[in-house]
């Protein structure tokens, strides 16, 4: 439930703040007033669209705050999204707009984004416009009417006709493009053919140089090693011997001086050291031997090796990953050439849809009577008498993103009357009494419609019943359809809080709580004030609703109030604004 309401340099609003109670409270005031700027305020702070009209002249930015009671579904949402709901079971929403139409919004004193507030407004608030009957002539808010009284999550039809769309588009493209994949196919295949003769291995041509380099060296590397085992041991005297000498010489007179001893240390180190390096030499000496037939051998293959790296512009350490490449190419053009196996896809993908859209379309045959009787029974009240409401599933000739019918509402005005397509039988007066007949029936029923954000599965009623409010919903009724409407916001209001803004004496007669917005001249400025009206304060604004000789409209609105209350139940907490001053 909306608890408080308050606005801060908004249009002609200075600054205000109301609080509101439970059951039905209406706004009332001349043309002009403002009654419509509280509405498009709470709008602003549930993330309605901001602009830079809202703030007022003069001022640097409009600011609505907008307090509720927690429903206790939404507490893990706003946990999940890191919001405080340490508080005492309230939400605050708020929204500033500055003059260049930049907006900042803030959930529970914490930044948020303007999508948060969206989100969190489902729980909160339905609003009813004054032009809701423009979207009964309109498919897509008919269907999606039905949708939601018949709690249907949309989102898995509309991912299974994603998929099947994708994969018969694939399907598609393969026939269009068969022979320009066939081409790009046999040329891919020629390559990697080609390729997969000379199977070259990833590090194959690293090793290939280095061994060709050894062997294409051979006689200069047994040159060079016997020159050096000669110098180390065969010759006369060899480094070998030198050192032995050197050794032999300090081990005669170190045992004098103990800093020789280190020396000759060193010194036999070396002298071991050269006749390791002897020994390896004399084993290598003994395996190396030329191999003209290796060297022929790793020639042909290093010229294999080049001559495919400049047939495809590429250098030869490359050629392993573009095989690679141009397999893993291949296997994608065969896929997309089996235009079979495509097909089969696009056909599963079908078979998915329909056994979705069939689900969807039992439960619209489900909803649509039910529906349609509770409409047809709130018609009654609303001057149209013997008249009958249909939900109609009309089939479509072909398969649709949103299923497998359209729906159609139709309408019968009066007894005897064969019900017809409600956009060519209906009037503008009876549109609108339909669009609230539609809406008293849909907010009192339990809506079952369900959002899924996130880990967690939400549904909108689960906790306490919305707000509902109606923008000047009744417009173009009038005389004792006026009282029904009354009646029927009044009944509702016993089950949820609703806020009506509206013209019509009748309904603002049968509020518990009766707001007026009145405007007023203040120096070179207008500004729109809000003021909780009872007893004879509330009698002269029925009077003035109601027009006419002062003495008779005050009697007749005595009259009216009377009536009201002596049908009504008690009423609930009084509304009324908590501050109200202008600057």
């Amino acid at each position: 439930m909306l608890r408080r309401l308050a606005l801060r340099d908004v249009v002609i609003v200075a600054a205000l703040e109301v609080e509101l109670g439970a059951g039905f409270t209406v706004l009332t005031g001349e043309t002009g007033a403002g009654k419509s700027i509280l509405v498009d305020a709470l709008q602003l702070a549930l993330g309605g669209r901001a602009e830079a009209t809202l703030v007022r002249e003069g001022a640097a930015r409009a600011e609505v705050s907008a307090e509720f009671d927690l429903p206790p579904a939404l507490k893990p949402w706003l946990e999940e999204a890191g919001f405080d709901t340490t508080g005492d079971d309230m939400l605050l929403l708020r929204r500033t707009v500055d003059a260049q139409g930049k907006s900042r919004a803030w959930v529970n004193g914490s930044p948020a984004t303007v999508a948060q507030l969206r989100e969190a407004a489902e729980w909160l608030v339905d609003i009813h416009g004054q032009h809701a009957w423009q979207s009964l002539t309109r498919p897509a808010a008919v269907r999606a009417l039905l949708d939601e009284h018949a709690g249907i999550d949309g989102a898995p039809l509309a991912a299974a006709w994603k998929a099947w769309r994708e994969a018969q588009a694939r399907h598609d493209e393969a026939v269009a493009k068969r022979d320009a994949l066939a081409r790009d196919r046999e040329r891919l295949a020629w390559q990697v053919a080609e390729l997969d003769k000379l199977a070259p291995g990833a590090d194959e041509w690293e090793v290939l140089n280095a061994e060709h380099q050894r062997l294409a060296h051979g006689q200069a590397l047994i040159d060079g090693a016997r020159a050096a085992l000669v110098a180390l041991s065969d010759e006369e005297p060899s480094a070998g011997s030198l050192a032995g000498r050197a050794a032999d010489a300090l081990a005669d007179v170190a045992q004098f001086d103990g800093a020789l001893g280190d020396v000759l240390e060193v010194v036999r180190g070396a002298q071991a050291q050269l006749d390791d390096a002897a020994h390896t030499l004399n084993a290598y000496l003994g395996r190396i031997e030329p191999d003209p037939e290796r060297l022929s051998a790793l020639d042909a293959r290093l010229a294999a090796w080049v001559g495919q790296a400049r047939r495809y512009r590429r250098a030869p350490a490359e050629l392993p990953a573009l095989l690679t490449q141009w397999k893993e190419e291949l296997a994608g053009l065969d896929a997309a050439a089996d235009v079979e196996a495509l097909e089969r896809a696009a056909a599963d993908a079908q078979r998915a849809w329909r056994a979705e859209a069939e689900q969807v379309s039992r439960q619209r045959q489900r909803a649509a009577p039910p529906l349609a009787e509770s409409v047809t029974a709130a018609m009654q009240q609303l001057g149209m008498a013997g008249g009958r409401f249909e939900v109609v599933l009309v089939p479509q000739d072909e398969p649709q993103s949103y299923g497998l019918e359209s729906i159609e509402l139709r309408v019968a005005g009066h007894a005897g009357s064969t019900p017809r397509a409600l956009a060519k039988v209906a009037s503008g007066g009876e549109l609108s009494r339909l669009a609230l007949a539609i809406a008293v029936t849909t907010a009192q029923a339990p809506s079952r419609a369900v959002t899924t954000t996130a880990a967690h599965t939400k549904n909108k009623t689960s906790a306490a019943p919305p707000t509902l409010i109606f923008d000047e919903i009744d417009a173009g009724v009038g005389g004792t359809v006026a009282d029904s409407v009354g009646r029927l916001m009044k009944q509702l209001g016993g089950s949820a809080q609703v806020l009506a803004v509206t013209h019509l004496a009748q309904v603002a007669a049968c509020a518990d709580h009766h707001l007026v917005v009145s405007k007023a001249q203040q120096g070179a400025r207008t500004l729109s004030a809000l003021q909780a009206v009872d007893g004879e304060a509330r009698v002269a604004e029925i009077a003035r609703m109601l027009g006419g000789e002062r003495l008779s409209g005050t009697a007749h609105a005595q009259a009216m109030l009377g009536a009201a209350a002596a049908a009504a139940p008690a009423a609930t907490p009084a509304a009324k604004p908590r501050k109200e001053r202008a600057r």
